[in-house]
């Protein structure tokens, strides 16, 4: 079983390296033709044209990054809980709380175990406002029959961050849900399937670098 999971995240992995090279490759031909004018104020705060293209062309390539990150890990995460929990799948629930937004997703819900999870790669968010959605969520997920669970990779570098992420570990844990983030995160998917999904991340990752 853990052998077919190993397969499955694998070609998962392949299949977002090569969507992601290729978002990346149009991206930077795209900037070829793009308007420069701006870069006159780039030289005015002392960084060069050629710094500034740099600038551009990475920051462009950091949002694809990072949204194909996310969307990767929260992928392999939910073959890990489909191999353990074959019922498992995305579903939406009302929003108990509040208008808006009218419903929210829950990643990965089971209806045997009634485990409500997001699964987040890495949260660096610092609003306010957060913290308000993320608790509006947590209790709609309550309300709709199951434990919310939050689970995230990383921990942001930033104390600001690192504050908004206690303030919602508390709120899951005031709710009855459960808050697992860094090492906790990882050791959680070993407890609930028997993959160890940080093992098979490294060794992909050391194959590919």
């Amino acid at each position: 079983m853990v052998v077919n999971v190993e397969e499955d995240i694998r070609a998962i992995a392949n299949r977002y390296a090569e969507q992601l090279s290729k978002k990346v490759a149009k991206r930077v031909l795209d900037m070829d033709s793009d308007d420069t004018s701006h870069f006159l104020i780039y030289r005015v705060l002392g960084v060069s044209e050629n710094e500034g293209r740099n600038i551009d062309v990475y920051q462009n390539k950091g949002r694809f990054l990072y949204r194909y990150a996310g969307a990767f890990l929260e992928e392999a995460t939910k073959v890990c809980f489909k191999s353990r929990f074959p019922g498992a799948k995305t579903i939406k629930v009302d929003n108990t709380r509040g208008s808006k937004p009218k419903t929210f997703e829950i990643d990965i819900a089971d209806e045997v175990s009634k485990v409500g999870i997001e699964v987040k790669w890495r949260d660096a968010t610092t609003d306010g406002d957060h913290i308000t959605k993320e608790h509006t969520r947590l209790l709609a997920v309550k309300d709709a029959g199951y434990t919310p669970i939050r689970v995230m990779y990383y921990y942001p570098n930033r104390e600001q961050a690192l504050r908004v992420q206690r303030a919602l570990a508390s709120l899951y844990r005031e709710a009855g849900g459960q808050y697992f983030a860094g090492e906790e995160a990882w050791q959680f998917v070993v407890d609930k399937t028997g993959v160890d999904l940080l093992r098979i991340l490294t060794e992909l990752a050391e194959e590919k670098t």
